[in-house]
């Protein structure tokens, strides 16, 4: 296996991420239900965004946080979401940057859930 190093490597990591997403019976519904995410839109903009957060690319912009407001979404869900992002990057990569992926991802994941537990 290999580290996380380029728009490519995002790209496998966010769809992989995702694929497993739309399965899970606990989380799928908050995106698709409740949220009702468009998936293009959605893919191309957390290929961005964790293009920035591990690589640089520096092509997001937005307040991720508002779009988890009010779909009832409680640590349950964060916890899955961690656990699912963390396995996802096991299983296709290994280094310095997997590892900063699940860190920055389980910061995310704790300042959400803290923000979302007390609106």
């Amino acid at each position: 296996m290999k580290d996380i190093e380029n728009t490519n490597d995002i790209i496998l990591l966010v769809d992989e991420f995702y694929k497993s997403v739309n399965a899970d019976e606990l989380l799928s519904p908050v995106f698709n239900q409740s949220a009702k995410v468009n998936w293009d839109t959605h893919l191309e903009k957390m290929y961005r965004f964790w293009g920035t957060m591990l690589i640089g690319t520096m092509n997001y912009s937005g307040s991720p946080f508002d779009k988890h407001v009010g779909h009832g979404i409680a640590s349950i869900h964060f916890d899955r979401w961690l656990a699912m992002f963390t396995k996802t990057i096991d299983l296709h990569f290994e280094g310095p940057k997997a590892e900063e992926a699940k860190a920055k991802a389980a910061n995310i994941g704790n300042i959400f859930n803290n923000k979302l537990q007390n609106i």
